[in-house]
């Protein structure tokens, strides 16, 4: 099939890429210029494993382009993806439809035949059904269906989550659209993927409802560590007792500095947001929102506490500050907000991240960086492990000791046991795990 995606980001790219693996011809569409130009370089603006050969492959192949207008490539459409950005709206946290808005003009002038337009960005309730309007009194001779087919992609993990999916959510009351939707994911059908045929609204409130609960599993473990600290226990036990039950499941529960990224920290507000508008609030959402927000912060604390509370002129070692492994995405990442508290705490900050250096440049200021794990731990007082990198877990723990300042590490992942860190001869600062006497 001939597809058209609408915005060469994190989800354009990814499923434009997948999209032509599976023998689809595939026009990436941005009004970035200079990202179109770059992409047709064989350049890759984002970090993800496997997505530069990926691409590489599928434009040698003629499968893949990249282009600035979305004429051509809509006209030739079978399918419309709308894959634009959704920020939240500065100000009252809705989720900015403006992109999304604006595509849905632009596809107007060049529908020429019946059309599937697709909107796998996230969109609030409702939002395909104003598509569906703008598009209607524009051309209200053209041939088309809205769809909502809502995207479940881990960052650092999005090609096999595209490829072996748990689920693909199609949201549309249109039979012609649904065997066009069914013919877009046919290969798909070897590994067995399940396919949930919805209504349109349904399928948008399903995107919003399974990051919500997500984020509310990891929230709630971080409070569960908070609690097993004050009494002696040990959260990671605890997780692994309740995550044995079938019903839980382990996923998500793994304690740490709260959640960040592109995806949780926005849709957790969008979706309040809309609870609001229709006058039916989501109090557990609304908590676990509020409790994320001053878990971050207060993780300064534990790095203070480990100094008896007084940070001021220590050297801290920041290893990690993207969200997560294996992206250099650094939206909403918990190591902001922690080290802007290092910093007003007096603390000197040095950080290392094997992929986010360069992202990271341009969030933090008056921070030394570095090109090592060992290099950024030289002299200081303090190590603080905030991302889960593998390059991260195998580190020579006797050579850190040997050449801190002050041999504490605090392990925000808990990625460490204390046995090993304590026999290096360091002390060691877990989350939900009994803690040390101040060193």
């Amino acid at each position: 099939m001939r597809i058209a995606m609408i915005g060469a980001g994190y989800v354009g790219l990814v499923s434009g890429a997948c999209f032509s693996d599976f023998g689809h011809q595939v026009v990436c569409v941005d009004t970035d210029t200079a990202k179109v130009e770059a992409l047709n370089n064989g350049e890759i603006p984002i970090f993800e494993p496997g997505l530069d050969e990926l691409v590489a492959q599928n434009r040698k192949q003629g499968r893949l382009s990249f282009v600035g207008d979305i004429g051509q490539a809509a006209r030739d459409a079978d399918v419309i993806f709308i894959a634009v950005g959704t920020p939240s709206r500065r100000g009252d946290g809705h989720a900015d439809l403006s992109y999304v808005y604006a595509a849905a003009k632009d596809i107007t002038a060049s529908l020429k035949k019946f059309t599937v337009i697709v909107t796998k960005s996230t969109v609030p309730v409702g939002t395909g059904d104003e598509v569906e309007t703008i598009i209607r009194e524009a051309r209200p001779d053209a041939e088309f269906a809205v769809v909502s087919n809502p995207e479940f992609l881990r960052e650092g993990a999005a090609i096999r989550d595209f490829k072996h999916p748990d689920r693909i959510v199609i949201g549309t009351s249109d039979e012609r659209a649904r065997r066009v939707m069914s013919e877009v994911y046919r290969p798909l059908h070897l590994n067995a993927s399940p396919i949930l045929y919805t209504d349109r609204r349904t399928a948008e409130l399903t995107k919003y409802a399974a990051n919500s609960f997500l984020a509310t599993k990891v929230t709630f473990i971080n409070e569960i560590a908070d609690l097993a600290e004050k009494v002696g226990a040990n959260v990671q036990d605890v997780a692994r007792g309740i995550g044995l039950d079938n019903r839980i499941g382990m996923k998500f529960l793994h304690a740490g500095p709260g959640f960040g990224g592109s995806c949780f920290p926005k849709d957790t507000m969008a979706l309040i947001k809309t609870a609001q508008d229709n006058e039916s609030p989501v109090r557990i959402v609304e908590t676990v929102v509020a409790v994320n927000d001053q878990r971050k912060r207060a993780m300064a604390r534990k790095v203070a506490n480990a100094f008896g509370g007084n940070l001021r002129g220590k050297a801290v070692a920041v290893l990690g500050v993207t969200f997560k492994p294996n992206t250099d995405d650094m939206r909403d990442a918990p190591s902001i907000p922690l080290i802007t508290a290092l910093q007003d705490m007096g603390a000197e900050i040095r950080v290392y991240d094997p992929v986010g250096m360069e992202q990271a440049r341009r969030v933090f200021e008056n921070v030394t960086f570095c090109d090592s794990p060992y290099e950024c731990a030289k002299a200081c007082h303090a190590l603080v492990i905030v991302t889960e990198w593998e390059q991260f877990r195998a580190l020579d723990l006797k050579a850190l000791s040997a050449t801190m300042a002050t041999p504490v590490v605090v392990d925000l992942r808990n990625i460490y046991s204390p046995e090993d860190v304590t026999r290096s001869g360091l002390l060691y600062c877990g989350v939900g795990r009994p803690q040390p006497a101040a060193y």
